[in-house]
């Protein structure tokens, strides 16, 4: 009975590519219920994003290996991040083979065609997490990101203003073109196209540079502290989303929040007046049929990271040298003790808390 109550499946084209929709009408987000949340309003948004000509989500994946997070039963059911690509899959979609931190390699979604955008939402992918590199050099980046991730006791309100009072300014004195974004939840994230000369390990350390520049400039609205004990109500710069295998939702991007909001790009201007529920799979495709893409022209400037690795250097002359690295990463060569500063016994003068 569940089977059939989810409906019969349909078959959708997407540019001239078949694509086989099972259970559109199962309930993927329970608050907008079968008027709005069901997989096919899902896999319709993703169709109607994907195939847009002026930019879109396209713009945002294409030749990108690909992580899925996907809800197979909805939002309240059982997520499951998936890095590597199902074996079982159809001819069109694509792979590329990464390389994780611990050297092991892995089968990736490559988008290349609208159509592999709709086939992992049918699927059940809810986001899409793209690397910061393409296919022809997987171990390069092309992609500075900047990720405004709020605190406890701050929230978008907080994230909107250091991006614009700050970090914008900052972007303009370097000569980086810098194209924001709703994260979807409450942080703000902008992009910025580099040349794809660099390491990860190299853009890492100028996304580094970058932040504790905007911290300098407004330390008591924005942190880099990776410890959380140390962050207090402040903006942190997550300069560790642009290691390698991490990722942040793509522009265009649907959430897993009660109102399917999408991670959706605005212009500087816009980002003054806008609020994150703005964005959702309802809204989002007549928003950019009507005023277009603001990050379509993303690829016409790519820029240098020079500027920021020399601000790297001076960092490093004035004893600011690497930061701690996720957990899940192998040491790194001038990286720091990976210990919260409460449990470090150089610190504290004690042996770590006991667990109990």
């Amino acid at each position: 009975m569940a089977a059939k109550s989810a409906g019969a499946a349909v078959e959708l084209d997407v540019d001239g590519i078949v694509v086989r929709l099972s259970s559109p009408d199962k309930i993927y987000f329970p608050q907008l219920g079968a008027d709005g949340g069901t997989k096919r309003h899902l896999v319709e948004y993703y169709r109607t994003i994907a195939l847009y000509e002026g930019g879109g989500i396209m713009t945002a994946l294409r030749d990108r290996p690909t992580h899925l997070q996907r809800f197979p039963d909805g939002i309240e059911g059982e997520e499951i991040y998936q890095k590597r690509i199902p074996a079982k899959r159809p001819e069109y979609v694509g792979t590329c083979t990464v390389t994780n931190p611990n050297g092991r390699t892995a089968d990736a979604l490559l988008v290349r065609s609208p159509a592999d955008i709709v086939w992992a939402a049918q699927m059940g992918n809810v986001t899409f997490h793209p690397w910061p590199v393409r296919s022809v050099d997987p171990d390069r980046p092309d992609e500075l990101r900047i990720d405004l991730d709020p605190q406890p006791g701050t929230g978008f309100a907080e994230a909107r203003a250091v991006a614009l009072d700050v970090l914008a300014p900052l972007l303009d004195e370097l000569g980086l073109v810098g194209y924001p974004k709703t994260s979807g939840g409450r942080g703000v994230h902008v992009y910025v196209r580099i040349e794809p000369r660099w390491d990860f390990i190299e853009v890492r350390r100028a996304v580094i540079a970058l932040a504790r520049e905007v911290e300098r400039r407004d330390p008591t609205r924005v942190t880099t502290a990776w410890w959380k004990e140390e962050r207090g109500a402040r903006i942190f710069v997550d300069f560790n989303q642009t290691a390698r295998d991490k990722t942040v939702a793509s522009a265009y991007s649907v959430r897993k929040t009660p109102r399917a909001t999408v991670s959706t790009p605005v212009t500087w201007a816009e980002l003054a007046d806008v609020e994150p529920d703005d964005f959702t799979i309802a809204t989002v495709p007549d928003l950019v049929a009507r005023r277009g893409d603001p990050a379509a022209g993303i690829d016409a400037v790519v820029h240098s990271l020079d500027g920021l690795l020399e601000m790297a250097e001076r960092d490093a002359s004035n004893g600011l040298g690497d930061m701690p690295y996720p957990p899940q990463y192998p040491k790194m060569p001038g990286e720091p003790k990976r210990v919260q500063p409460s449990r470090d016994r150089d610190l504290t003068g004690q042996d770590k808390a006991p667990k109990h």
